[in-house]
């Protein structure tokens, strides 16, 4: 699964890693796209200003994953 992030007017591909999901537990079998809405509520924050939603480390904006 990979995270599709806009910095500087250009699209990133980010892998997920089990790094970056060691803090979120999951109880029950979910799809990839379920997983990209929890990231997406756990890593982003909605700006009204920009509708879009912007990483919280200041990366880029988030728009979506890509589920291999």
């Amino acid at each position: 699964m990979d995270l599709i992030i806009l910095n500087d007017g250009m699209y990133h591909l980010i892998p997920v890693t089990k790094e970056m999901l060691k803090e979120i537990a999951l109880v029950a079998q979910v799809s990839c796209f379920d997983i990209c809405e929890i990231i997406r509520l756990k890593w982003t924050t909605y700006s009204k200003l920009l509708n879009a939603y912007v990483m919280n480390d200041g990366s880029g904006d988030f728009y979506g994953c890509i589920c291999n």
